[in-house]
């Protein structure tokens, strides 16, 4: 079996700052999301994986998987020029899939369980395709799945204004060859793509075999900040315990799961955890958390941050309570004259803020 991730999309809900960063390559928990999904693919002992790739976002994913090694894997970059759908990015790939089965999952997904038991179940009852399935209290906003009640698809919905369940797609697939033939009996959808769904539904329609797992545990879109950001706390949470590598000093105060990377210094700080600051940074005089991240070589002296993903390279000096903020690269955050407030901030990279 063959792996596929999609990682061609621009990220547009998360500009500013996927303007200069590809949206797989975000972190969460300091780990760039598309390093989740290929630990998935690791453990499920899928080796051969093809990323689809967009023009802007080629040199930055290549650059971070490398040649694959960090996951015992042959990674192949796959160039899709414009986004015209998923099924349109598995047509790119076609010639990289061959005649195989393939996992195919979306590159901004995360999920709270391992897909060994997805692959598996593939692996033992051999349906033409399997989908992941979550039930949700918002089905409208997904592509809808309707199944009997051996959880055999029979329809496929996509946004639907009253769906017949709450079983939406997750965006984790697995196709045998067949969805091929499927693909080239589609046609462009009204927002002029080629849809994954209608392919499904073509192979239903064709009376091929469609079966569907039940995802029990949590699954997260990390589209916007909001999702982001939940992602961030809910993987932070898991976290049993951190490795402290940096130095911590006798007037700072830690409490709960706190990771703190090599080089990096505490001094006169409390920290509640879950957090996680990456390597080379400086934390002085300030209260860390819960469920922040701080990037590598990050200084954050005098503040309050909590909630919050800050990318690397970033300074915040005397801000009173930053919450509920994504930070991109390199930003400079300080505080002007005025009263004390929160503050609540959405920046893009190589900014230069006084709040």
């Amino acid at each position: 079996m063959k792996g596929l991730i999609l990682a061609a999309g621009k990220g547009t809900r998360l500009r500013p700052v996927t303007n200069t960063i590809a949206k797989p390559l975000l972190p969460v928990a300091n780990k760039p999301i598309l390093f989740y999904v290929l630990e998935q693919f690791k453990e499920a002992g899928i080796n051969d994986i093809g990323i689809i790739v967009s023009p802007d976002t080629e040199p930055s994913v290549s650059g971070a998987v490398g040649d694959g090694s960090p996951w015992g894997a042959r990674i192949t970059c796959i160039l899709q020029q414009k986004p015209l759908g998923l099924a349109h990015a598995v047509i790119t790939a076609r010639d990289f899939l061959g005649d195989s089965p393939f996992l195919m999952f979306l590159g901004d997904n995360l999920i709270g369980e391992s897909v060994r038991g997805f692959v598996s179940q593939f692996n033992a009852s051999k349906p033409d395709a399997l989908i992941l399935l979550k039930e949700v209290a918002n089905p409208s906003a997904f592509g809808v799945a309707e199944t009997d009640k051996d959880g055999k698809v029979i329809r496929l919905v996509e946004k639907p204004k009253e769906p017949k369940s709450k079983l939406a797609v997750v965006g984790i697939y697995i196709f045998t060859p067949e969805i091929h033939h499927a693909i080239d009996r589609i046609e462009p959808s009204r927002r002029g793509e080629l849809e994954i769904t209608d392919a499904i539904q073509k192979l239903i329609e064709n009376g091929k075999k469609v079966s569907s797992h039940l995802l029990k545990q949590w699954w997260l879109d990390t589209g916007q900040k909001a999702d982001l950001l939940e992602a961030n706390r809910v993987i932070l949470g898991g976290m049993a315990q951190g490795e402290r590598r940096g130095t911590v000093d006798a007037a700072s105060r830690l409490t709960g799961m706190v990771a703190i990377g090599e080089g990096t210094e505490v001094e006169a700080s409390t920290i509640q955890g879950p957090v996680t600051i990456a390597e080379d940074c400086r934390i002085r005089k300030a209260a860390i958390g819960p469920n922040t991240s701080i990037g590598r070589g990050t200084v954050i002296e005098e503040s309050s941050v909590t909630d919050s993903v800050i990318l690397e390279g970033c300074s915040i000096s005397h801000v009173d309570c930053l919450q509920d903020s994504l930070i991109g690269t390199r930003v400079k955050i300080k505080k002007g004259e005025g009263a004390c407030r929160a503050a609540t901030l959405f920046v893009g990279c190589d900014a230069d803020l006084v709040i």
